[in-house]
């Protein structure tokens, strides 16, 4: 590595090649998501069952289902759970290390996925408080895991592909949903194979045979296996530089730690003037001065995430329901127990194999190209416009020639979520708060983000039974469409793209450097993507990326300067210029 590479901490890390550690440490961090979104959406999968095993009631004319109280508790306990673990565990993430706590996240949600598929009790009630009991303390182990492994992620990346790799391990996610479908098909295909039984129409007490209650409790238990397979790479995971450096001011372990785990060349002593860079500007959580330079980032990552996920969830935790009404899936009636779960599990993996994973994809390998706020503002409008598409002829989607096409735009809806606003609210918080508070605000935006999939899993059946699902889906476009106005108005900055934000010598960076000269000039800096111009008295240039304030580190407003048709210029000199805004991936400091 060149001298010039050398000169600190940060820019090593920054300019470090992609190495074997970075994919090692994707997939580390990347299998605590897998177990995280299979824990968390595989429940959707199980409730009809837990409803005709334990709440069937003779003589009924239509297999039992949970009540609505406890079906709402059992899906959404677990989102309460996350949302405290999110914020306790980014508290403890800047407090005590990222490493530290990452493996005791890991712990909880092996415990827990083994808990929950063992809940017993001598009535169906006990059953179910005992699994809501496991399902908290899983959520509370999930919710960790959002803001270290983002962090991590973050910190360990170099900057060119940070975007990428941090996708790359939010992407687990859909995986993870996957899986979730994949596993309930082959438990309930083997069961349903050694156990056959009736359909519920001919033989209502015969169609759900002993045997089901086993089935569940197997689907929820599987989720230990990866946290458990898990656990011992974490544990070998190196504290991140970043932290070691500039939290808990040991410059010398930071450089000895990435040197045995990347191939780059660190001095102590250019650490030790990072170090005291940044601690000679530090400010405490929700102080005035976080609040000028962070206030309006936070307000945006933790609104937008929140909103977001009212939607995201309620339309993964009830796509069955909403299939049924319908009518692309079977009518319960004409269904055993297991054949219902095999249904339901099908439909699921389809969507995820259609558009879930495919959406995580393109974010992965566009992100770096597109920018952060691009792909939220295309995402938000996609899902509005869907979700409008859906509700509006609603009527014509419920006849039966018209169903797959009513599918087809509810797939669109999950694509556009995850090559869109569920990957960029994950992304964004992990990169634009300094070190020190990394965690803690990263932590704060996911439990906002939980707190709208509690308002989701709890509200959406019950808005459906008062409402209608039409009048529902109206709703859940209304607040895709509060996102995509929040986005432009209050969310992140807006980040140069393809263009190297650390370059000194071209004139590339607008910068706003208060939250009052952005309130002021927010319907000129907020509106703007990649390449366009803002007017004469709100482009504040700055030339150097170390001769700004301090401040800079810490992401506020950056945007292209613009490109104009000149008539002294030729074609080919045009587009020799042209070139040059997409010849380089999105680049953010990293502090």
């Amino acid at each position: 590595m060149s001298n010039k590479e050398q000169g600190s901490i940060l820019k090593a890390l920054d300019v470090a090649k992609t190495q074997w550690y970075h994919v090692t440490a994707v997939v580390v961090s990347g299998m605590g998501f897998f177990t995280d979104s299979y824990d968390l959406f595989v429940i959707s999968l199980i409730t009809k069952l837990l409803g005709r095993i334990y709440y069937q009631v003779p003589g009924s004319s239509s297999p039992g289902s949970l009540p609505d109280g406890i079906s709402a508790a059992v899906s959404g306990v677990a989102f309460a759970g996350t949302l405290l673990g999110q914020i306790f565990f980014g508290c403890l993430g800047d407090k005590l290390g990222r490493k530290r706590v990452y493996g005791l996240t890991l712990l909880i949600m092996t415990i827990c996925s083994i808990g929950s598929g063992l809940s017993l009790g001598r009535d169906p009630k006990t059953v179910m408080v005992t699994l809501c009991f496991f399902r908290f303390w899983l959520g509370f182990g999930i919710g960790g895991d959002y803001p270290l492994s983002a962090t991590i992620m973050s910190e360990y990346a170099n900057k060119r592909t940070r975007g990428a790799f941090i996708a790359a391990v939010f992407g687990m996610q859909g995986v993870g949903i996957l899986a979730a479908g994949a596993v309930s098909l082959l438990v309930s295909a083997v069961f349903e194979s050694k156990f056959p039984s009736r359909a519920y129409i001919l033989d209502g007490a015969a169609s759900t045979v002993p045997q089901a209650d086993y089935v569940w409790r197997i689907i929820l238990m599987v989720g230990a296996l990866p946290a458990l397979l898990t656990y011992y790479w974490r544990m070998k995971m190196p504290e991140t530089a970043r932290y070691t450096a500039l939290v808990a001011k040991n410059a010398e372990q930071a450089a000895s730690d990435m040197t045995k785990v990347l191939n780059v060349d660190i001095e102590a002593s250019s650490a030790k003037n990072d170090q005291a860079r940044v601690s000679s500007d530090e400010f405490g959580l929700f102080s005035m001065k976080f609040l000028r330079r962070h206030g309006l980032h936070l307000f945006g990552t933790a609104s937008t995430w929140f909103l977001l996920d009212i939607a995201f969830y309620s339309q993964n935790l009830f796509q069955k329901d909403i299939f049924t009404t319908i009518g692309w899936l079977p009518s319960a009636k004409t269904m055993n127990a297991i054949q219902e779960l095999f249904m339901i599990a099908r439909a699921q993996t389809i969507i995820a194999c259609c558009s879930t994973v495919p959406g995580y994809i393109f974010t992965i390998f566009l992100i770096d190209y597109m920018g952060r706020k691009k792909i939220q503002v295309m995402g938000f409008a996609m899902m509005t416009v869907f979700m409008l598409s859906l509700a509006i002829p609603y009527h014509h989607w419920t006849l039966p020639a018209n169903r797959i096409g009513f599918v087809v735009l509810y797939s669109f809806t999950f694509f556009f979520s995850n090559f869109g606003p569920n990957a960029t609210t994950f992304i964004v918080p992990a990169e634009i708060f300094p070190a020190r508070i990394r965690s803690t605000c990263h932590g704060i935006s996911a439990a906002s983000g939980k707190a709208g999939a509690m308002v989701g899993s709890f509200g959406f059946s019950a808005l459906v039974k008062a409402l209608g699902m039409s009048t529902t889906l109206y709703i859940m476009g209304a607040i895709n469409l509060a996102g995509l106005l929040i986005t432009l108005e209050a969310h992140v900055p807006v980040l140069s793209l393809n263009r190297d934000l650390r370059k000194k010598k071209k004139k590339s960076r607008v910068s706003i450097q208060s939250l009052g000269t952005v309130m002021m000039n927010r319907r000129w800096n907020l509106l703007i993507t990649g390449g366009y111009a803002l007017p004469k008295f709100a482009q504040l240039t700055v030339t150097s990326y170390y001769a700004s304030s301090s401040a800079s580190h810490y992401g506020f407003f950056y945007a292209h300067p613009p490109y104009r048709r000149s008539s002294s210029l030729s074609n080919s000199e045009r587009r020799g210029k042209m070139k040059s805004f997409t010849d380089k991936r999105e680049s953010i400091p990293l502090l």
